[in-house]
Parts: C-alpha cells; sequence; structure tokens
C-alpha cells in the first residue's frame, strides 16, 4: 500500500509563520534526534518540549490516517488538503488547518507531503500558494507521494536551492498499516537530514534507507512492480487451482509460508474471498503506478514484458468494472473469464477497518 494519497483544504490562515529551522549540533528548532525514542511511553512529552510543528499536505486514505498518528505521538500538526471538509476528523483531534502548502510550511518546521501524484506534487510546489512562493529556508520538506524519481529530483533540487531540505519516504503496505503505524517507509536522503526527522517518520512507521534522495521512489516504483505482478498472477493461480479441484482455501492456506508466498498473497487473497477486492486502493492508482513504472523502466532500458502483460490486466479491470473498483478485481478478470466465483465464507476483516491497538 502502498498505498495511496490526495490533497487538502483550507479553513482558517495560519497568522504566525514559524522561524527557519536552524541546523545545529544535530538539532533543529531545539530538537535534537538523539533525544528521541520509537513510539516510547515518553514520545509525545518529549516532542511536545522540543516544539517541532509538523505540516501534513494529503489527507487521502493514507495520508489522514499517517497524519493522525503524528498528533498521537504530540506533534503540534497543521494540515492542508484540496478536498473540504477532508481534515475535519483531524481538526477534531487537535489539528490546525491551512490554506495553501505554502501556509503549512510557514506554520511549521517539517512539512509531510501524500498527495495523488507528479501533477499533484508539482502543484504543491511549484503552483499558487506552493512552497517556492513562501519560505522553504531552513525547513524540511519530506515527501510521501508515488512519483517519478526524475521529476522529484528536480523539485527538491528547486527546494534545496531556496534554502529547505529534502527527504523522500513512500510507503508500502496498506491502509491497515497507515492506520497502526506501522508502513514500512523507503527514506532517501542525506543522513544528517533523515535522523533530524527521524521521530517525525517513525511515529507514521518504520524507516527503511534506502541512499540518496530519490531512491525512495525508485524503491517504491520497484516495489509496486512485484506487488501488481504478483496480484495478477495469483489471480491466474487461483482460478487454476480451483478448476482443477482444489478448494481456494485450502490452496490459500498451504500456499503461504512456501516459495509463492508474499505480502499480496497474505494480505490481500482475502479480498478476493470477501468479494470486496479492497477498494481501499483502487485501479485507478494501479494504473497510475504502473504507467510510472513503464516509465522509469524506458529511461533505464530494461525489458518490461512481464510488467506490460500486467497494466494490460489491470486496463482489463479497469474497462470491465471502473477504475474505482478495488485493485484485486484484477484477479476478478480471470474468474469471470472462466465462469466462477473465488467466494469463501468467513469473517474476513476489511483491511480499512482495522482498529489501531
Amino acid at each position: 500500500m502502498q498505498r495511496h494519497e490526495a490533497a487538502q483544504q483550507a479553513q482558517f490562515d495560519v497568522h504566525h509563520p514559524s522561524p527557519a529551522i536552524t541546523p545545529r549540533d544535530g538539532c533543529i528548532s531545539g530538537f535534537c534526534s538523539t533525544a528521541s525514542t520509537r513510539r516510547g511511553s515518553n514520545e509525545g512529552q518529549s516532542t511536545r518540549e522540543a516544539g517541532m510543528r509538523v505540516g501534513f499536505i494529503g489527507l487521502g486514505t493514507m495520508g489522514k490516517n499517517a497524519a493522525a498518528n503524528l498528533l498521537r505521538a504530540g506533534f503540534p500538526l497543521t494540515v492542508h488538503d484540496i478536498r473540504p471538509g477532508a481534515a475535519d476528523p483531524l481538526v477534531a483531534m487537535g489539528a490546525a488547518v491551512a490554506d495553501s502548502p505554502a501556509a503549512v510550511l510557514a506554520a511549521s518546521d517539517v512539512v509531510v507531503s501524500m498527495v495523488y501524484g507528479p501533477k499533484e506534487v508539482t502543484e504543491v510546489v511549484r503552483g499558487t500558494g506552493g512552497f517556492l512562493s513562501g519560505t522553504p529556508a531552513g525547513k524540511v520538506w519530506i515527501d510521501m507521494t508515488t512519483s517519478s524519481p526524475g521529476l522529484m529530483r528536480t523539485l527538491a533540487a528547486e527546494f534545496e536551492a531556496a534554502g529547505g531540505h529534502a527527504v523522500d519516504a513512500p510507503v508500502t503496505g496498506s491502509v491497515d498499516a497507515a492506520i497502526r503505524g506501522d508502513m514500512p517507509m523507503f527514506v532517501g536522503g542525506e543522513d544528517a537530514v533523515i535522523e533530524r526527522v527521524r521521530p517525525v517518520i517513525e511515529a507514521m512507521g518504520e524507516l527503511r534507507k534506502v541512499g540518496g534522495y530519490g531512491n525512495g521512489y525508485v524503491a517504491k516504483l520497484v516495489n509496486n512492480q512485484l506487488w501488481k505482478i504478483h496480484a495478477a498472477a495469483i489471480g491466474e493461480a487461483m482460478v487454476t487451482a480451483k478448476l482443477a479441484g482444489l478448494d481456494p482455501l485450502t490452496w490459500w492456506e498451504v500456499m503461504k509460508g512456501g516459495a509463492a508466498d508474499s505480502f499480496v498473497l497474505s494480505h490481500d487473497v482475502p479480498s478476493i474471498f470477501a468479494g470486496h477486492y479492497d477498494p481501499s486502493f483502487p485501479i485507478a492508482l494501479c494504473l497510475k503506478d504502473l504507467g510510472l513504472i513503464k516509465e522509469l523502466m524506458d529511461e533505464v532500458g530494461t525489458t518490461s514484458t512481464l510488467t506490460e502483460a500486467t497494466h494490460e490486466r489491470f486496463r482489463e479491470a479497469g474497462r470491465r468494472y471502473g477504475t474505482g473498483a478495488g485493485e484485486m478485481t484484477v484477479c476478478k478478470v480471470i474468474e469471470d473469464d472462466a465462469g466462477i466465483d473465488l467466494r469463501v465464507a468467513g469473517d474476513w476483516v476489511k483491511p480499512w477497518e482495522v482498529e489501531r491497538v
């Protein structure tokens, strides 16, 4: 899940711009990363005392849950989304709302963005009311959007040329990981900057360093490449097994832990059994990601036969069921072609309904 993204809306102006972040002895605005702990009992207190203010832009399926975890960790939070009302649940938790990315930046020491894709994140940086219309100097921008590595390296360079610092941290997992706050995050950038914002990142998920800025987007795209290929292949395998006489639930149980196991098999097959196919990550996002993956493969000159076949299978799912249908409808294509279904009775927990422990 990887999985998703949307930008946010305004309800009041932020009237008190923050002072710039001044790196000093590994600290930002008085907050020293070496003093932090990973979601310990004193984390909320330590972050509040440190005064690190955080902004969040993009309150979609994943973003709203990541932002909620920042509030739970004790960070003062200012949020923005282009959709009216998207911020309301976070405001009820104590967040402030700003009317533009620049206003979020002014109110924050660290700003996180998690929007739909390249067009939207470009608007966050360059658009009217974007970061570059404000004052990035001394601020840290953490982007978690699934986007083009080349574009993001260009946007990060522009942000840094204005005096800011950029970290990329696209995520994987599903919405349940965003709710729990344990989603893996592919984090790229300068080590010193990453360490300064480690408490912010670890309030949302698990930090996995991948090298320099932009590598997080590369890791995310090839991660999604494997995920989409496996999702498409699972449909073929499940239908073949059932037609050959193997019960779907038995098939699933005996596959787990073997050579065919994966996150997709373990986590996503129940959405096929339940028949909802996980609408928390729609086909539209799958197609967006597969387009970005193809662009990256074309740039580096990689053979893309399997990826292109997978892309076409997802396109077919979109044509048949609509691009708002859940990601695993890529398997329903094979079910319907075979004239069977893979429903299995059971109390299958919907990923978007898990509770944070």
